[in-house]
């Protein structure tokens, strides 16, 4: 007898992954603009690896493949997005966990670089940390928000995960 989770189609799979990206987001906005914590452009990234999960997920289950190769390719996609949010909320701790005497300083906003900066610069000059990122407005449990995001990006994985299971057992 399988496990009740191997049999679920590549459209459950992307409902409960678009519904997880969902309820990230809605905790981000509601952090945002109910509690007043500002975004840093790390935090910015990791919705943005959050959005494009959610798309992955949501056409998905729209197209709900049969076969292998679809089930296998929208995985393969959603995996990514969610590694690079895994990535970008890690990056994010480490620069919370650096003494404050190697903390980067601010740089530019991120409205400010986009509008200056080629997309490649503003990523680099992201991803090279800013001393806003560094600060550490919230803590639940003694957990930081890139540490629960990074815990959202793990509990995520879950889904894209179960899309390539999804895959493998279609056989054709």
């Amino acid at each position: 007898m399988s496990h009740p989770l191997a049999r679920l189609s590549v459209r459950h799979w992307s409902l409960a992954g678009l519904a997880f990206c969902t309820l990230m987001m809605a905790v981000a906005l509601v952090l945002e603009h109910v509690a007043g914590l500002d975004p840093c452009p790390l935090c910015i990234f990791q919705r943005v690896a959050v959005i494009a999960a959610a798309a992955v997920f949501a056409v998905a289950a729209i197209h709900n493949p049969s076969g292998r190769l679809g089930a296998g390719v929208y995985g393969a996609l959603g995996l990514a997005a969610v590694i690079g949010g895994i990535l970008v909320a890690w990056r994010h701790l480490w620069l919370q966990s650096l003494p404050p005497d190697e903390v980067p300083s601010c740089g530019p906003g991120l409205d400010y670089m986009m509008e200056l900066l080629p997309w490649r610069d503003v990523v680099a000059m992201v991803l090279s940390g800013s001393g806003e990122c560094a600060e550490i407005d919230f803590l639940l449990l003694g957990i930081s928000l890139p540490g629960w995001t990074l815990i959202g990006f793990v509990v995520l994985a879950v889904a894209p995960l179960g899309l390539l299971l999804a895959a493998f057992r279609e056989g054709r």
